[in-house]
């Protein structure tokens, strides 16, 4: 899955121009943990969240620059956290990853804004050109 991207992004060369606040949240651990270390890589400031309901809890300041989230997870999911985010008036791009990838989801997420939609198992350097692009947006 992502459990080799940590190192693809390293190895890249990519410049960052500014530390850059990257939200993850994904319910399954070894994921969440591979994808932190590879945004880490890039030489960004990672907050790694277990479910939607605890990045909703701490989303206050909305400070991120860029969230990363599944979209199947227990309780709230990707997509109605997307829209949550929205209702507050956040505007960052959000990436979304998921194991089951289905064209309806994608074709609703990305009517309602989201920036990327990555099937898993996905590819460190394709979650790393996501990010770069959604990054530079901001």
């Amino acid at each position: 899955m992502v459990a080799a991207a940590a190192s693809a992004g390293a190895g890249r060369g990519c410049v960052v121009t500014a530390n850059r606040i990257v939200a993850i949240v994904d319910d399954d651990e070894a994921v969440r943990t591979a994808t932190v270390s590879l945004v880490r890589s890039l030489g960004h400031e990672v907050r790694s969240f277990a479910s939607a309901e605890d990045f909703l809890r701490h989303d206050d300041d909305g400070v991120v620059d860029c969230l990363v989230t599944d979209v199947h997870m227990p309780g709230i999911d990707g997509a109605t956290l997307h829209r949550r985010l929205i209702e507050r008036g956040r505007t960052y791009p959000v990436v979304f990853v998921t194991g089951y990838p289905d064209d309806a989801m994608r074709d609703s997420v990305m009517a309602a804004g989201a920036f990327c939609y990555l099937g898993k198992p996905y590819s460190g350097d394709e979650l790393v050109e996501c990010l770069e692009r959604a990054l530079d947006r901001r």
